[in-house]
């Protein structure tokens, strides 16, 4: 469980325009305010378990999670990347089942918990949330079908291009304007290209052969951006 922290008012958040609630204002907000929960998540601290019934959402004040999920085997499998500004837990809130996966901070984060209850009365009565959430939820799904099809027929060559732009896009970079911000295990990596980790590595270091990134520990610099996009086959 994370460490409560001082309330930061909805109001001047600075993750809220980016976030679902960039629109809500007035009684909406209020109620959001002064029901909201919000708590400090160390690195590597879980903020919610797979398995595990949803009583609210959490929104991203700021740092950065991971959801997983694990396998049948025990592996995990990372699903999403999150930043400050989105919401997690909501696809186990509206459907009323467990969470299928795990979220864990990348890094120190600070989230808000919003109860179940608000939540879904402040969709109920404001229809451009609701229209906001159902893009979110569609956009996840239109993700996931894209991912499936990556899998089936893109080589992990491709897919680990495709993984560190993705990450670049999420994360962005730091003020070099080539080290990706954020530090990743090369395990992790792995999973979210879904292949294993002797491959992650084998293909990180023929990238880096080829001039395409830098690596430094944990740290990836990202050399030749029209490279990558090139080698993940995204040039249309």
């Amino acid at each position: 469980m994370g460490t409560s922290i001082q309330q930061i008012s909805c109001q001047h958040c600075k993750a809220r325009f980016g976030s679902i609630f960039c629109k809500a204002e007035g009684e909406q907000l209020s109620s959001l305010n002064s029901a909201r929960v919000c708590s400090l998540y160390k690195k590597g601290q879980v903020i919610f378990q797979e398995g595990a019934y949803s009583f609210g959402i959490y929104c991203i004040n700021s740092g950065k999670i991971k959801l997983s999920h694990s396998g049948d085997d025990g592996r995990e499998q990372i699903i999403r990347l999150v930043k400050a500004g989105d919401i997690m837990g909501y696809k186990a809130l509206l459907s009323g089942e467990r969470y299928t996966a795990t979220a864990i901070a990348l890094e120190d984060a600070q989230v808000c918990f919003i109860p179940k209850d608000l939540f879904l009365s402040v969709l109920q009565s404001d229809p451009s949330l609701s229209l906001e959430m159902m893009r979110i939820l569609s956009s996840e799904l239109r993700k996931a079908e894209l991912k499936i099809t990556h899998l089936a027929q893109k080589p992990v060559r491709e897919r680990l291009a495709e993984t560190l732009l993705f990450i670049h896009e999420t994360y962005g970079v730091e003020s070099d304007g080539q080290t990706l911000n954020v530090r990743l295990s090369r395990e992790e990596i792995a999973n979210l290209v879904g292949t294993a980790t002797e491959s992650a590595i084998r293909l990180l270091s023929e990238f880096k052969k080829e001039g395409m990134i830098e690596l430094e520990g944990k740290k990836i610099r990202l050399l030749n951006m029209k490279g990558m996009i090139k080698t993940a086959n995204l040039q249309d």
